[in-house]
């Protein structure tokens, strides 16, 4: 039985994954760049840093990686201004979270601002008891530090954790902290690897829901 939820957001939260590679993909297009999707998708999820490199390791150092970015942010901010979704699930699981008075904190390569903007679109800055973000830990994921401060943050022991995670990345960075990890795909479909660090691989939230159920004791909350 976890003592709390840790939540990544991208991909996991709200639907944004795609909406960030088809801004990869637009501002390639603007750029006249030869971006190759699975570069694209490699560079989606990690750290802005991680990001660049990647990109820069494909195209080389002399390709116009600010620029670039600039054009692909504009173009994120714009589709998610009418079609930032929420995933499967989500506001059924919280209740469910509210219900058995179980905190939760999410753990996000993302910026402040920018949770806290996606949050407020849906109605749930009110529904997380901590945030940790860019700029709160000196190594992101894959490394553990985002959600050994989330544990911290909760005053919970990382293996009392249940971690949701939809990236590679992420659910190596929650296996490193300890934690019960629990993937929910969203563009990357597990590995064998990644399933060998996984507690569960799921469809949606709505099973992570049932999960937690199961193992509380708890009823069907409608």
């Amino acid at each position: 039985m976890p003592a709390a939820v840790i939540f990544d957001m991208d991909g996991l939260i709200f639907d944004t994954e795609a909406l960030y590679q088809e801004a990869f993909l637009a501002a390639a297009r603007v750029g006249g760049h030869d971006l190759p999707k699975a570069v694209i998708e490699g560079a989606i999820g990690v750290p802005w840093a991680q990001s660049r490199a990647i990109i820069l390791a494909h195209t080389g150092p002399d390709f116009p990686i600010d620029p670039y970015f600039a054009q692909m942010i504009s173009h994120f901010d714009l589709l998610a201004t009418t079609e930032l979704r929420l995933k499967p699930g989500v506001v059924e699981l919280l209740d469910l979270l509210d219900t058995l008075a179980m905190p939760r904190c999410i753990a996000t390569s993302s910026g402040h601002a920018t949770v806290q903007n996606h949050l407020s679109v849906h109605g749930l800055g009110d529904r997380f008891h901590a945030v940790v973000g860019h700029g709160d830990y000196v190594t992101g994921k894959p490394s553990p530090d985002p959600f050994l401060l989330a544990a911290q943050r909760l005053g919970v022991s990382p293996a009392l954790c249940l971690a949701l995670e939809d990236s590679h990345n992420g659910v190596r960075a929650a296996s490193a902290a300890g934690m019960m990890t629990v993937m929910v795909p969203d563009l990357l479909k597990p590995t064998p690897e990644i399933r060998s660090l996984c507690t569960s691989v799921v469809d949606d939230l709505h099973a992570v829901r049932a999960l937690i159920e199961a193992v509380s004791g708890a009823g069907i909350v409608e």
